[in-house]
């Protein structure tokens, strides 16, 4: 490795681990266990996660599972992306190191997951009702995060931006679904 490139990075390295510093003192000064937002971050993770448990079809568990899972990983790499890239930021969070983890792994997933299921089960289809969740979650629930403060948006984003991430990664993480389902189905064949 040249000298050049070894100084980026280490530069890089450098920064983070200071940026990781601060947000470990932001967060023990304003993001713990003493402000109530701590404790409704702290729900949305976990109400979402018992309510799909109970309410989960048990002879789709792992077809709702994989989808869920796939959405989560995607909505948290584009939450990782516009975190870094100064789009949005959760002031409040149950760690320093995952924003908006409640929402990414829990409260948006398993929303995704129960329509999907409903979906399945009454024979609808998906891709429309997704576009009604997603709208639901974009221009209500997002904007109820705002006016809370458990999410600020920059740089232009605004809730359409939001909804049309939200359709785009409920089709992604179906066609994903699909193509994995179509391929259980040749290799039974």
């Amino acid at each position: 490795m040249k000298g050049e490139q070894l100084k980026h990075l280490n530069k890089i390295r450098s920064m983070t681990e200071e940026v990781t510093q601060f947000e470990k003192e932001y967060w023990t000064s304003f993001s713990n266990f003493d402000v109530w937002q701590f404790w409704v971050i702290t729900l949305l993770l976990i109400v979402p996660l018992i309510v799909l448990f109970i309410l989960i079809d048990k002879n789709k568990m792992l077809l709702l599972g994989f989808f869920g899972l796939n959405y989560h990983v995607w909505f948290s790499y584009a939450t990782s992306i516009a975190v870094s890239l100064g789009l949005w930021e959760y002031p409040y969070q149950i760690t320093p190191f995952l924003p908006g983890f409640s929402f990414s792994a829990s409260l948006i997933p398993v929303c995704f997951m129960l329509l999907y299921q409903w979906t399945l089960n009454h024979k609808k289809n998906i891709y429309l009702y997704a576009v009604i969740l997603s709208a639901i979650i974009a221009f209500v629930l997002e904007p109820i995060m705002v006016k809370l403060h458990l999410l600020h948006i920059f740089k232009g984003v605004n809730y359409v931006h939001l909804f049309l991430l939200f359709v785009a990664l409920s089709i992604v993480s179906k066609l994903i679904t699909n193509l994995f389902l179509w391929l259980q189905e040749k290799e039974n064949k």
